[in-house]
């Protein structure tokens, strides 16, 4: 893979809980294409992952939440996971710094139950959206037009279903943070 991102800086955002593989392969990808990533999270130390079904891994962390600033990034990936977006959205640092993204137009990218914490964050209203399926009625009510798509995109703001859909979440992902800010007015 060509190094896309190249000097770039990725953000991933994560909570205890969030679906190990949809941190694992978007963050290989990304790296393939040559960006640097952290992983920032509001726990210290390790953060552990949820693996389909029981606990997974555990992840180190690169920043804290309360050390990371926005503005030190080019892009943000949001992991899904029930738990992680569930613990995210009710963290009003957390909202804060993907609020931080949203604003600044920076591309941002989210899979399976991540747009939660899209939603808490007033970044969704107008946008075409896809997620995991319970999901539907959230990013609706929050103004979004979902659809049960593999991947969509609309103004930097990349979002997929399921783990199934990582491929072209990934490639999606790439081109997108290699195109930079995006106006989202």
């Amino acid at each position: 893979m060509s190094q896309k991102l190249s000097g770039k800086k990725i953000a991933i955002l994560v909570e205890k809980g969030f679906e190990q593989v949809e941190l694992e392969k978007p963050k290989a990808a990304l790296e393939e294409a040559g960006a640097e990533t952290h992983i920032i999270s509001p726990q210290s130390g390790k953060v552990k992952a949820w693996a389909m079904t029981d606990w997974g891994k555990e992840f180190e962390v690169d920043r804290e939440l309360k050390s990371g600033v926005a503005s030190n990034y080019d892009a943000l990936l949001l992991p899904g996971g029930v738990m992680n977006p569930d613990y995210l959205r009710a963290n009003e640092q957390a909202v804060a710094f993907v609020r931080s993204f949203h604003e600044a137009g920076k591309p941002i990218a989210a899979i399976c139950h991540g747009p939660w914490t899209l939603i808490e964050a007033g970044a969704v209203q107008g946008r075409k959206m896809t997620s995991w399926p319970s999901l539907k009625t959230d990013l609706t009510n929050a103004g979004a037009t979902w659809v049960d798509e593999e991947v969509v995109t609309d103004q930097g703001l990349v979002t997929s279903r399921k783990p199934d859909d990582i491929p072209a979440f990934n490639k999606k992902m790439i081109e997108e943070f290699a195109e930079g800010k995006h106006d989202r007015s």
